[in-house]
């Protein structure tokens, strides 16, 4: 079992940047893909990137690519996401999340084991 949480939300303007941090409890945290969705009101639970265990390869949504970099310290059994020129349409709950290796490749929520409580991410215009 591994549990998840998320920190580092907030109310920020556009333009604004934001670094999110995703705290592992498993000391294998190192063999698993991580991933970082979020989930507006109203809305599905998307994804928007992830990253392999040994962090050799990273995938964006492209609604993100070129402004959110995910990485990840296996030392610190932490996940990041940071978030530069945050668009109001970035708005929404963001969780990380934990899989197995096949995650990293099918990026839908239902491939994922573990998941954080979430953290809120606003941006005003």
């Amino acid at each position: 079992q591994v549990q998840l949480v998320e920190s580092g939300g907030g109310l920020v303007q556009a333009g604004d940047s934001l670094r999110l941090s995703c705290a592992a409890s498993q000391r294998t945290f190192g063999s698993y893909a991580m991933g970082w969705f979020r989930q507006a009101p109203g809305k599905e639970r998307e994804f928007v990137a992830a990253i392999t265990w040994s962090s050799g390869s990273t995938r964006y949504a492209d609604s993100v690519k070129g402004r959110f970099t995910i990485s990840r310290d296996n030392a610190k059994n932490t996940v990041y996401l940071q978030m530069n020129s945050l668009k109001p349409e970035d708005t929404a709950v963001y969780y990380c999340a934990a899989g197995p290796p096949s995650s990293y490749e099918r990026g839908w929520p239902g491939s994922f084991d573990y998941w954080g409580q979430g953290t809120q991410v606003t941006v005003s215009s």
